[in-house]
């Protein structure tokens, strides 16, 4: 490692904090002064190590937002396509003002811990319309993750947003996940939401919906489950829009739901 900064290394941390040298104006030291400048900062940074801190915290900082914003607009920009909800699992008023999307896979442990705080978010808010997309990034290492999806599929068209949402939740329910989520659990919570007769025929109609939320989430940029999206069904905007990459508390579903309200 370098004694010695270079004159632009150092303005840019010095910015990081207080933005106030450019690095263009760099330019108009000599070579001597540049030198010295990089000695004296360079010192003084062994001696304040804290602001090596404080510029890694910013610059931290910064990243999250950019990451939020590019978030936030893939979702504005696959708007239209996150309304379509045809075949799509959902439980709400069809004219509510208020749309949550979750991307969910079953084998997916962050899945189980968010299952039940959605459904206190969803007592806690009627008007509001919850979509669930199933994602099944775990089914290439382990099949019950579509054979769960393929079956709550089949549930909610057969039988509807009730029987769909005690199916969802009693897989949830089981705490197996991770590849110990078996054929008899899908089985038992089928049963008890009231679908006895399996038909495969069905298999291929599902796993298109499952292949079109696939390309939907690559399009919004979701890099795993869950991943929630709140937003106005309509008017949505950067301001009212939120993207929640994991799991989150309801007091945090909450906020983003009011901010889709306009509250």
């Amino acid at each position: 490692m370098k004694k010695y900064m270079n004159l632009a290394a150092i303005a840019l941390v010095i910015s990081t904090v207080v933005p106030v040298v450019s690095a263009a104006e760099t330019a108009n030291f000599t070579a001597a002064q540049q030198t010295r400048i990089g000695e004296i900062a360079a010192d003084y940074l062994v001696a304040h190590p804290e602001i090596l801190l404080e510029v890694s915290k910013q610059l931290q900082a910064r990243q999250s937002e950019m990451q939020r914003s590019a978030r936030v607009n893939a979702a504005l920009k696959g708007h239209r396509l996150l309304m379509q909800l045809e075949n799509i699992p959902v439980k709400g008023p069809v004219d509510s003002g208020v749309i949550v999307t979750e991307f969910f896979d079953y084998e997916c442990s962050a899945c189980s811990m968010m299952a039940p705080v959605m459904e206190k978010v969803m007592a806690a808010n009627p008007d509001v319309r919850f979509a669930f997309r199933d994602w099944t990034i775990f089914a290439t290492r382990f099949p019950e993750s579509a054979q769960a999806s393929r079956r709550g599929l089949q549930i909610f068209r057969k039988l509807g947003a009730d029987a769909y949402m005690k199916y969802h939740n009693g897989i949830y329910g089981t705490g197996h996940n991770e590849g110990r989520l078996t054929g008899d659990d899908i089985k038992k919570a089928a049963n008890a939401a009231g679908a006895q007769e399996v038909s495969t025929g069905e298999n291929e109609l599902a796993d298109r919906i499952i292949e079109a939320n696939d390309s939907l989430a690559e399009m919004l940029g979701l890099t795993g489950t869950p991943g929630i999206i709140v937003m106005p069904s309509e008017s949505a905007t950067a301001a009212n829009t939120t993207v929640l990459p994991g799991v989150v508390s309801e007091a945090v579903m909450q906020s983003a739901i009011e901010r889709a309200r306009g509250k």
